[in-house]
């Protein structure tokens, strides 16, 4: 149950954001750089997430 509720958080914020991600990025090469600033935002909190959990 501790791992479920942020799982639904996230799909929730995913849905809220994920629209207007798309129609702000009608250019392809805008979508993917603004696609690769978000996985280097998310690669770089779940690092700190496991840097975390593994030291502390």
């Amino acid at each position: 149950m501790d791992q479920i509720v942020p799982i639904i958080y996230m799909i929730g914020v995913l849905l809220l954001v994920f629209p207007s991600f798309l129609s702000s990025n009608n250019n392809l090469k805008t979508f993917f750089t603004n696609l690769s600033i978000w996985v280097a935002i998310i690669l770089v909190l779940l690092s700190l997430y496991f840097a975390y959990n593994y030291f502390i």
